[in-house]
């Protein structure tokens, strides 16, 4: 197979051709073109119509607390923040002890190191020194 046509037609050939094609132009037949027009019909009443969406399904109750809370970063912060409570309260390392100032008993505290109601809270036993003075 050659890459160039020998019998290469000129323009006025070409022409020839094109004014035969355009004398014998085909005609559609009346049934192709009323389906045509059916078709067309059925497309256009379908546009029209209004269309309807689809309802929305309102939200269960988790998806409504989350949401009331801040979404799933906010619920899973308090998660995080719970499961640590959770933690050093069963664990209670000596190092929390320490930073709270030896605040917190311990089963390594002895009794006289450990505080008690009226050290954490001076002013409870003057209530009924002062409970006494406003009666007298």
């Amino acid at each position: 197979m050659s890459k160039t046509d020998k019998t290469m037609l000129d323009d006025a050939a070409l022409e020839a051709f094109f004014v035969a094609g355009r004398a014998h132009a085909p005609e559609p037949g009346t049934a192709l073109m009323a389906r045509i027009m059916a078709d067309a019909d059925a497309e256009i009443a379908a546009r029209a119509a209004p269309k309807t969406r689809p309802g929305r399904a309102r939200p269960g109750l988790w998806a409504a607390v989350v949401a009331a809370i801040g979404g799933w970063p906010a619920v899973a912060s308090m998660a995080t923040a719970a499961v640590t409570g959770v933690w050093l309260g069963f664990a209670a390392p000596e190092a929390l002890n320490t930073f709270a100032g030896g605040l917190l008993p311990s089963t390594s505290t002895s009794s006289e190191t450990a505080y008690e109601l009226e050290d954490l809270l001076p002013g409870y036993n003057g209530f009924a020194d002062l409970a006494g003075e406003v009666q007298g």
